[in-house]
């Protein structure tokens, strides 16, 4: 069932560097995608890898270089010709953990034991977050807006000072987030007035009208409200959204998202899923009253729930969602013409990621194909009943079990038969995971494919290592010469 599509405003597809950054020709080639799909722009959160200099260089990240300056412009310039525009982002309050991790940035935490909220007390913290704006906006010299994030700033209120202040008569901390945040968003506006300020929307979700109205924060930013849930509310989210409108802020941005908000460990997206998210989306912007002005929408990406968090899907394996999701704002649903515009554009006869398969298609057409295969047939491997849960199979649990590694005593004969087994499979796994890694490289840093390896790879492997070793103990003393192979 259509609609009508997205209304007016930009389509940014978001960028998120932290953990997979793509290398900088794949990065280009994705770019060149976007444009083709549909997209407006892009919404690009470095985190660790800006190139920050100076006092700050140490937020670089050291798994992998950073992107350097030229990179950073050359990336611009390209977006640029194919007439989409940067939006960068920047987090100034809470997911810092990639600033607040590092030692001599501890004591700007709000609470020791969480990392990625900044104590919004010492003025430290603010000419930390001006600083690494300054840097940011200073390399993205066509820039007209920035986000600064301020989503999910959690632990907010346990810090001495920030307890201390709330003994204050009438003090919430509600006012503790609003008070940094418009102390950051007027000093944007003051050191460059040409930018818009978007932030996500949150933490203010449970405030009431009279407060955002009070907050100063109307006319200094256009909150950017996310919601990533194939069943989201539309009656709930038009509310808020008429609520920020009522309150003064009637530039609003919606956030959708194409990977990254299913499971913090997922590695291949549902299409589906996020297409339904899309409908949803649609939804809302076909109810929302005139005096709500939605500036466009953000499809987010996430490459980790935050930076101490595991990679989720990466880019490559995602492309087919992120396809069907821009199709669907342009058609007003997933249409059976949504879905031939992004079978043509890919080159694939299905969206969903896990059931693309070996195909013919046209790596220019879908940049990273091979290694979206090569990602799928792997973790369908890695998945399966017979590999992950090989320890509970009949014969091991029957044959070799705990009891009977203890004891030095196995049927030789049933625990070669689990050895060949086990075997087989640690040779295949091994195998396909070679392929993967040879491939992710290319597109990735070495450093992304070692940990998706040791992430996905590596826990089902190391089982079927454990008992291969352990039936060659276990046989070696019960029949001379031990018969199986090393």
């Amino acid at each position: 069932m259509e609609g009508p599509p997205w209304p007016k405003g930009k389509k940014l597809v978001h960028l998120d560097l932290k953990g997979a950054p793509p290398r900088v020709e794949y990065l280009h080639r994705l770019i060149e995608l976007f444009s083709q799909l549909g997209a407006d722009g892009l919404l690009v959160e470095y985190e660790d890898m800006f190139p920050y200099d100076g006092e700050l260089k140490l937020l670089q990240a050291t798994a992998q270089p950073a992107y350097s300056r030229e990179e950073v412009l050359s990336m611009q310039e390209f977006a640029k010709s194919k007439g989409m525009e940067v939006v960068p982002l920047v987090q100034t309050f809470g997911h810092m953990e990639f600033v607040l991790k590092h030692r001599p940035m501890w004591i700007l935490r709000e609470t020791a034991t969480c990392v990625g909220t900044l104590n919004p007390h010492q003025e430290d913290g603010v000419r930390l977050v001006m600083e690494m704006l300054r840097q940011v906006v200073e390399l993205h010299p066509d820039s007209t807006a920035l986000h600064i994030g301020a989503d999910e700033v959690f632990m907010l209120g346990e810090g001495e000072e920030s307890k201390l202040r709330l003994a204050s008569p009438g003090f919430t901390v509600e006012q503790l987030f609003l008070n940094h945040v418009t102390k950051v968003a007027q000093a944007i506006k003051e050191a460059w007035p040409h930018l818009t300020v978007i932030m996500w929307d949150d933490m203010m979700r449970g405030m009431s009208q009279d407060t955002l109205k009070a907050s100063g924060l109307v006319g200094l930013v256009q909150p950017m409200l996310w919601d990533y849930s194939p069943n989201l509310d539309v009656d709930t989210t038009v509310s808020l959204l008429e609520k920020y409108s009522a309150a003064g802020m009637s530039d609003l941005w919606a956030a959708s998202s194409f990977k990254g908000s299913t499971c913090v460990y997922t590695c291949v997206p549902s299409t589906q899923r996020h297409v339904d998210n899309h409908v949803q989306w649609l939804k809302v912007a076909a109810a929302v009253s005139a005096a709500v002005n939605l500036q466009g929408i953000a499809i987010t990406g996430w490459q980790r729930y935050d930076h101490l968090s595991v990679l989720c899907e990466l880019m490559h394996v995602a492309l087919p969602s992120l396809a069907a999701c821009l199709q669907t704002l342009r058609h007003g649903g997933f249409s059976t013409e949504a879905q031939g515009k992004v079978a043509e554009a890919l080159g694939i006869s299905s969206v969903e990621a896990e059931a693309i398969g070996r195909t013919t298609a046209d790596e220019s057409l879908f940049p990273g194909r091979r290694l979206a295969e090569l990602t799928v047939e792997l973790d369908s491997l890695l998945n399966s009943d017979d590999v992950r849960f090989f320890e509970n199979n009949m014969f091991c649990r029957g044959w070799f079990s705990p009891h009977h590694q203890q004891r030095k005593m196995v049927s030789p004969l049933i625990a070669m038969q689990i050895h060949s087994q086990a075997s087989t499979y640690l040779t295949v796994l091994q195998e396909k995971a070679a392929a993967v890694r040879e491939e992710m490289v290319r597109l990735y840093p070495e450093a992304t494919a070692r940990e998706w390896i040791e992430e996905h790879v590596s826990p089902v492997t190391a089982p079927l290592q454990r008992i291969t070793e352990d039936i060659r103990a276990c046989v070696g003393e019960m029949v001379p010469g031990n018969m199986l192979p090393v």
